[in-house]
């Protein structure tokens, strides 16, 4: 077999070669600043902003900052302002996700030095965020009853990356055919690690226990 004259480049490969690099020096720089930067990711409408709110009422000892991403919009960026929690809202311009170098940015332009703790609520999304490191220390995603037991195996590499899982909306489980056991047992296949932590953001149920191991956590 001859070989090409035409140079190939993978440029996948070197895309997220070098957003690897750039998350590294970013977790170096967040060290550094005693700063712990945790990425929240889930589907559209799972409850994200709803879950921050309600852990935000937990978090009184904390200097949080919460960095709200949305390909457009400001409406979760105002919801969380207005329980007093210093917050940037960044709109990635059609992107699906944050990139490292994204992240710095909206770091730079929220301003940490008075915090201890910064969550990314990343573009809702189980495809893209999963693949781009953003520089977190942890990743954390949401999987709401809605959606359904199954969606750990459609979406194996999110649930294989994160740190912990939150089951939200368990509130609204007698109306949805959701096997929490089942869906457990998936995620504990693809990531033993995983914390899981089924809670209801709307009634606060489970709540506690989601907080305390984030508390621990970020120590």
């Amino acid at each position: 077999m001859t070989s090409s004259p035409v140079k190939v480049i993978e440029i996948k490969e070197s895309v997220y070669a070098n957003n690897d690099k750039r998350a590294d020096e970013l977790r170096q720089r967040l060290n550094q600043k005693g700063l712990t930067l945790l990425n929240l990711m889930s589907s559209p409408g799972s409850g994200k902003t709803t879950t921050l709110i309600q852990t935000l009422k937990r978090l009184t000892e904390r200097h949080v900052g919460i960095m709200e991403a949305d390909i457009q919009s400001d409406v979760d960026a105002i919801a969380i302002a207005e329980t007093g929690t210093k917050v940037i809202q960044l709109h990635t311009g059609g992107m699906c996700h944050l990139d490292a170098d994204m992240t710095q940015q909206g770091l730079d332009a929220l301003g940490t030095d008075e915090l201890d703790l910064v969550i990314l609520e990343n573009v809702g999304n189980l495809v893209c965020p999963a693949e781009f490191d953003t520089g977190a220390h942890l990743n954390v995603m949401i999987l709401s009853v809605p959606e359904g037991d199954d969606k750990p195996l459609k979406y194996p590499l999110m649930f294989s990356l994160v740190d912990a899982v939150i089951i939200n909306k368990i509130d609204a489980q007698p109306m949805f055919d959701f096997d929490i056991d089942a869906a457990t047992a998936r995620i504990t296949k693809l990531n033993p690690k995983a914390k899981v932590f089924p809670i209801s953001a709307k009634t606060g149920e489970g709540v506690d226990s989601w907080v305390q191991w984030l508390q621990q956590a970020t120590a």
